[in-house]
């Protein structure tokens, strides 16, 4: 069944300012070095007409993990995160993402809109956890959430300031 995942996230860009940063690869190099955590890096990437698909790695250190993931699966979490965005339509644009880890079994999936007028955007995740662990498998779940949630909103404070023009590493 799964944890759902909704999130939102606010810019005060156009959506036209922020799907053109979102299929910009230089813009994903730059964030995973700021907020993508130690190892972090762009596994591939590809782009078309004003669409992106990228694979990114991440991990997490064991220190920082709580005891109950360290328990089923000792050592850092490396997590293989999959996004995609398709073209501006107006002022909307659809993507999708999806993660898994090494180790785990589990995934994260769910979309992604971009929406929004004049010089305001947001962004809607929505999606799902699923974690096939029994009786802890839910309480893994709600972990992963909250940093997702955590992760969404660090990715949104370096996004914000990219848009304001700041490009620093």
């Amino acid at each position: 069944m799964g944890s759902p995942i909704d999130h939102s996230v606010t810019y005060s860009s156009s959506p036209a300012a922020v799907h053109a940063t979102f299929v910009d690869p230089q813009y994903w190099h730059t964030r995973l070095a700021e907020v993508g955590g130690p190892g972090a890096a762009v596994e591939s990437v590809e782009t078309g007409d004003g669409t992106i698909d990228l694979v990114v790695q991440q991990a997490i250190p064991a220190e920082h993990l709580p005891s109950v993931v360290t328990s089923i699966r000792p050592g850092d979490l490396v997590i293989h995160r999959e996004e995609s965005w398709g073209p501006l339509t107006g002022d909307r644009a659809q993507g999708r993402f999806s993660a898994r880890v090494d180790g785990m079994p589990g995934h994260v999936e769910g979309t992604m809109t971009l929406q929004g007028d004049g010089n305001e955007s947001m962004v809607v995740f929505e999606g799902r956890v699923e974690v096939k662990i029994p009786f802890l498998g839910s309480k893994i779940e709600a972990l992963i959430v909250d940093e997702l949630v955590g992760l969404f909103t660090a990715e949104q404070t370096f996004t914000a300031a990219w848009l304001s023009g700041d490009r620093s590493a």
